[in-house]
């Protein structure tokens, strides 16, 4: 009988390397600011992000704590219990749990995302008395966002807000709260049901334009993949658990080494030339170029970044940058940040 909670596999899921890549980069270096998917249904979406989140090592956290401290946050714990009307009692327990995947619903308020507070308390006692929203239960792990484009724009803000700061604030009537929410960003959206203002699509670091595969021999291995993990889904798992393992310690290792990644100063003219050459507004763009060409240098296990890791960031970070004309997609722009990638291979003066 098929297991309802059983995970498929992030090794088995057939194709749609870039989407993957992408989850990935933003996995090992979460300053990236997310990942927005365009495309249709169907096409794995869900599923890759729940998969890699299971084979991720476990985190530790201080049981019974809707914050999902870390070790090294354990400084705010007291804190934390007294706005959620709680003592902390000695010293906290801590135990092991996986990176979590919080969804977020289409519906959802501003309240739910950020957290509600007990306004009537905090103005006549001055105590502050929180009900943690998503952010906080997403803090550490993944934040789902399905249908981002139909969010309310001050949502998306605050989302983005959070992703970037590491810190969501809620504030009502003068009165503040914080606490951390470090997350991977995951939006995803159909572009025919309405894109996402230019301001927000920039807030986004990559994008990922994804679709049904036309591959013959890709659309039968999906088919079979799939059905032997409905059939017997613990087979299915150990048959790619290897696979997974590989792929978890790998981006262990990229974690360590991302910090230490250098970057000559004649490819920073190069992620310069390539925004230049697109037009793109900002500077936004660069600084995300170079953060996931340094991600990827680490990814392949280098210390140092390469002319293909600056080509491959550029595909991810600058299409949703492109000013558009009308009737123009995101997807068309692809071709064009290849064709400024190769312009901008040009050697020209730094002076």
């Amino acid at each position: 009988m098929f297991n309802k909670t059983a995970v498929y596999p992030f090794a088995a899921i057939v194709g749609q390397d870039k989407l993957k890549l992408a989850l990935i980069l933003n996995i090992i270096n979460p300053t990236l600011s997310g990942v927005l998917i365009r495309g249709e249904k169907g096409t794995a979406k869900s599923t890759a992000v729940r998969a890699l989140a299971d084979i991720l090592p476990q985190i530790e956290v201080i049981e019974g704590d809707p914050f999902g401290l870390a070790p090294e946050e354990v400084d705010l714990y007291a804190e934390l219990c007294q706005a959620l009307g709680r003592e902390s009692v000695g010293q906290p327990v801590f135990g092991l749990r996986k990176v979590k995947v919080v969804e977020l619903p289409v519906g959802a308020t501003e309240d739910r995302v950020v957290g509600s507070m007990d306004l009537e308390r905090a103005l006549k006692t001055g105590d502050k008395r929180v009900e943690p929203g998503l952010l906080a239960q997403a803090h550490r792990g993944i934040l789902y966002v399905d249908e981002v484009n139909l969010l309310d724009d001050h949502v998306v803000d605050v989302l983005l807000d959070s992703a970037a700061m590491g810190v969501n604030t809620l504030e009502r009537e003068g009165v503040s709260f914080s606490h951390p929410a470090r997350f991977t960003l995951v939006g995803t959206m159909n572009p025919e049901e309405g894109e996402l203002r230019p301001q927000l699509l920039d807030r986004f670091g990559l994008c990922v334009n994804i679709g049904g595969l036309t591959d013959l021999e890709q659309r039968v291995a999906i088919l079979e993949r799939r059905a032997s993990f409905e059939q017997n889904p613990e087979s299915f798992t150990v048959a790619y658990a290897q696979e997974s393992s590989q792929i978890a310690e790998r981006i262990g290792k990229a974690r360590e080494l991302v910090g230490r990644v250098e970057i000559d100063r004649d490819r920073l003219y190069r992620i310069a030339r390539f925004s230049l050459e697109l037009g793109v507004d900002g500077h936004r763009g660069d600084i995300i170029i170079l953060k996931a060409a340094k991600t990827l240098a680490a990814w392949h296990g280098r210390s140092k970044v390469e002319d293909s890791d600056i080509e491959a960031a550029a595909e991810l970070a600058l299409p949703h940058r492109v000013r558009r004309q009308p009737l123009m997609e995101i997807s068309d722009n692809l071709e064009a940040v290849r064709r400024a990638g190769q312009r901008a291979k040009a050697p020209q003066s730094s002076s």
